[in-house]
């Protein structure tokens, strides 16, 4: 049962602190809100301050300091903007020497939140130089951990974000800070990390959704390997990482500007066809399912329902005009607000409807072929079933996951290269596909803009074995 006392204020105020989760499923991410009933800490909130100032009403209380683990490579925080809306302080490592307000942390150092809350700073370098967790802790004794990128369920923060010439030397620093959490947690402690929920941040895929520091003991690397066993697992394990990573410290640390949500111009039928025509980018955020069905010429299928913001932002050049089209102007909306968190917020223009009525002649819609792989295995074995010849098969997943496992005979280029290597698909009708369905529909909707014949596989690489297909690795 969880324990209260009264305020001065006459207000009930917790013994135990109670931790909110902010989740950016998008991103991969979350933030938290920890608060004893009466006053709050936010830990590395994402960009669209609202969510936590629309949490902290819910639970009627004061968020008075607001902290960041680290500069953040993933995302534009809010930290600043949150503080600045709230009064709150603002804490972040000192040696980050940030040039705007806030409060230098320093390894060891107590921040006081209210008489039953506080948070102790932690220096956890590994993710980056200047990492700091936070545990939190009351009179009671210490509950948890905000870890950010240092120690994840199952894994850690990866070493490389900072420079390829650094990354052995943080991975030695990520052991080393993943056992000081080890040794000052008690055993029933949480952690509660930043990334690690489909975030490129994560040295490995994390697994699991809550864990306290015993768990963790018995399973994460960091914690159950040599330091030497450790930094080889990490840096053999570790891939590309987002493009658009480049443009998030530098934000971060200059201190990002406020978010604006504005409605982009509306584009009519006839500008969308212009900017097509010019071959800009001009994102469909409806399903697969639905995108497949109809389009516009020369769109990307970018859909909503999956990790949208991530794939564009690899893709695109920075800074690029983007056209988004929605269902809805809600949908644009949602997807002004998840390109936002990395910094896309200014857009050529916008549009809602279906795409017979957003298209400004008929001409323009397109459908896409789709396929299982099951119909792949079947028209390599000549048994054809009205469905074109694979003359190539394009594999767009990242370099692991092709290394581990691809049909033999594919060609590999990851969706984030694609943009620019189109060009080097060989030669025929081509059957795409990713692990799942999503990347492949982006690919084949650059591969149809480049006047390519192109059939979506649309399903589960998990069953491409079962389908009959060779399978091989490298």
């Amino acid at each position: 049962m969880t324990r209260t006392m009264t305020s001065p204020e006459g207000r009930e105020v917790s013994e135990t602190p109670h931790v909110e989760v902010i989740a950016t499923s998008s991103l991969g991410d979350r933030s938290y809100l920890a608060t004893d009933g009466e006053t709050a800490v936010v830990i590395d909130p994402q960009r669209d301050v609202d969510r936590i100032i629309a949490l902290g009403g819910r639970l009627d209380v004061r968020i008075g300091l607001v902290l960041e683990t680290h500069v953040h490579n993933d995302y534009v925080s809010g930290g600043l903007e949150l503080a600045r809306l709230t009064g709150a302080e603002y804490g972040l490592a000192a040696a980050d020497e940030a040039p705007f307000d806030h409060r230098p942390l320093h390894d060891g150092e107590v921040v006081t939140v209210s008489k039953n809350l506080r948070v102790r700073a932690l220096a956890t370098p590994g993710h980056t130089f200047h990492h700091l967790s936070y545990l939190l802790e009351n009179d009671s004794g210490t509950f948890g951990a905000f870890t950010g990128g240092s120690l994840l369920f199952g894994t850690t923060g990866r070493t490389d974000l900072l420079g390829e010439e650094h990354s052995e030397r943080l991975a030695r620093h990520q052991h080393a800070s993943a056992r000081k959490l080890a040794d000052v947690l008690p055993d029933g402690a949480r952690i509660w990390p930043t990334h690690g929920f489909g975030s490129f941040c994560s040295a490995t895929q994390a697994s699991g959704d809550a864990s306290t520091i015993a768990e963790q003991k018995e399973f994460n690397p960091a914690l159950t390997l040599s330091e030497g066993d450790f930094v080889e697992s990490v840096l053999s394990g570790l891939d590309v990482y987002p493009a658009y990573y480049a443009h998030m410290g530098v934000r971060n640390i200059t201190g990002p500007e406020p978010l604006d949500l504005r409605r982009p111009a509306e584009a009519s039928p006839a500008e969308l066809a212009r900017r097509l025509e010019h071959g800009e980018w001009v994102v469909d955020l409806r399903s697969r399912r639905a995108y497949v069905r109809s389009h516009l010429a020369g769109t990307v299928g970018l859909g909503l329902d999956g990790p949208m913001v991530t794939w564009l932002g690899w893709m695109i050049d920075w800074g690029a005009p983007i056209t988004l089209l929605g269902e809805s102007p809600e949908q644009v909306s949602e997807a002004q607000r998840e390109l936002a968190r990395i910094g896309i917020d200014r857009f050529a223009a916008a549009a809602s409807g279906r795409p017979d009525e957003l298209a400004a002649d008929p001409a323009q819609l397109r459908e896409t072929l789709t396929a299982s792989f099951g119909d792949l295995a079947a028209t390599r074995a000549g048994e054809r079933n009205g469905m074109p010849e694979a003359d190539v098969v394009l594999d767009v997943r990242t370099n692991n996951e092709f290394r581990n496992s691809h049909v033999s005979g594919a060609v590999h280029i990851p969706l984030y290269e694609l943009p620019k290597r189109v060009s080097e698909v060989p030669a025929g009708t081509v059957w795409v596909h990713c692990g799942s369905g999503y990347r492949a529909t982006a690919a084949a909707s650059l591969l149809e803009s480049a006047g390519r014949d192109a059939v979506l596989v649309d399903d589960g690489f998990d069953v491409a074995g079962e389908a009959g297909l060779e399978l091989v690795s490298s």
